[in-house]
């Protein structure tokens, strides 16, 4: 605990603020707002569900965390240097906290991706059905202890600070941690997703050639034709993954791009910065197709319990499309909408 004591770090920022101070909290609190707005955008531009899940609960967690660490940025910033509660505030915590904040989201990838896999695989097999109130109490205190064990180990490890500490005093500058868990994570999804397209792209092109945009009920929707003679099995695997690609790449194509360029160019991001709302919703779609694909014989459309995705409309993939002169039709057989 010693690497993280403030009487340490006020100590270790009046020695250096004679040559050069600790600069950039502007732009630091610029970021931070930046990642506020899109947060609360992202989380505006859901779907309205009234489903439970452990991710949901996550990201409004993690907004609240970005709201308070920008508060006690714009706090430090204005008073610059005071005392509270016995603890003297100077700039250097700016730093500081940003610091514990970043190797406490760098942590949390692996944590919050297993406990989401697990979330969903009980909802799916309906091994553990709690009631609504208590679902919700469940999935509340699991936030808790998650940020709670994970900021317990940052502030517990002297270890964890040892190499940032060197950096700052010989830098005389903020560094922030890069996590290696989401550089992993990300380059696991986007392999998966490559293979996936691969073993799917005969199929892909087929389903790419037959789509048709066409409004229903003041809807936009895709659909399908295939011949009435054309058996649609919805157990099968192969036949359910590329719509599932479809799906999910129509939704979030533009961010599976956005991590093949960070991956290839081996871009480093602070850890405060690429943990945020659009990434874990990006996650939260892979682990549902994923969840769907390997239970695609346990589907059932009619069970509204299934896990609901805030942006990909996943029921579509299920639907036998058969649809024959819709325009003709006043009510389609089936719809894609997506």
């Amino acid at each position: 605990m010693t690497a993280l004591s403030s009487e340490n770090c006020s100590f270790q920022y009046q020695l250096h603020q004679t040559n050069q101070p600790l600069d950039g909290n502007c732009l630091l609190f610029l970021i931070i707002l930046g990642k506020i707005l899109l947060n609360i955008l992202t989380l505006g531009m859901r779907r309205k569900i009234t489903y439970q899940n452990f991710m949901d609960y996550f990201c409004i967690s993690l907004a609240f965390i970005d709201l308070l660490l920008l508060v006690n940025i714009s706090i430090i910033s204005y008073f610059r240097d005071f005392v509270l509660l016995g603890i003297r505030f100077t700039k250097y915590h700016i730093c500081l906290f940003t610091q514990i904040i970043s190797f406490t989201y760098g942590f949390l990838h692996y944590p919050v991706f297993l406990i989401a896999c697990i979330d969903y695989y009980l909802n799916f097999s309906k091994t553990a059905k709690l009631p609504f109130k208590c679902q919700k109490l469940f999935y509340f205190f699991t936030v808790i202890l998650i940020w709670i064990s994970v900021f317990v180990y940052v502030l517990g490890d002297p270890s964890i600070y040892q190499n940032q500490k060197a950096q700052n005093v010989y830098s005389y500058q903020c560094s922030f941690y890069i996590s290696i868990q989401s550089y992993w994570l990300s380059f696991s999804m986007v392999m998966v997703l490559f293979m996936a397209f691969i073993t799917s792209w005969s199929e892909l092109i087929i389903l790419v050639q037959a789509i048709k945009i066409t409004s229903y009920m003041n809807e936009t929707i895709l659909y399908f034709p295939f011949s009435s003679h054309s058996s649609y099995a919805m157990s099968s695997k192969k036949t359910l993954l590329p719509k599932l690609i479809i799906c999910f790449l129509g939704t979030w194509l533009p961010f599976v791009l956005l991590q093949v360029i960070i991956l290839l160019l081996k871009v480093q991001i602070p850890a405060y910065i690429e943990m945020n709302i659009p990434w874990l919703y990006f996650v939260n779609s892979f682990l549902i197709a994923t969840v769907y694909w390997f239970n695609c014989h346990k589907l059932n459309l009619r069970d509204i319990a299934l896990p609901v995705d805030p942006f990909v409309n996943w029921k579509c993939c299920f639907i036998p499309l058969a649809i024959h002169n819709l325009e003709h039709i006043e009510k389609p057989i089936s719809i894609m909408i997506c």
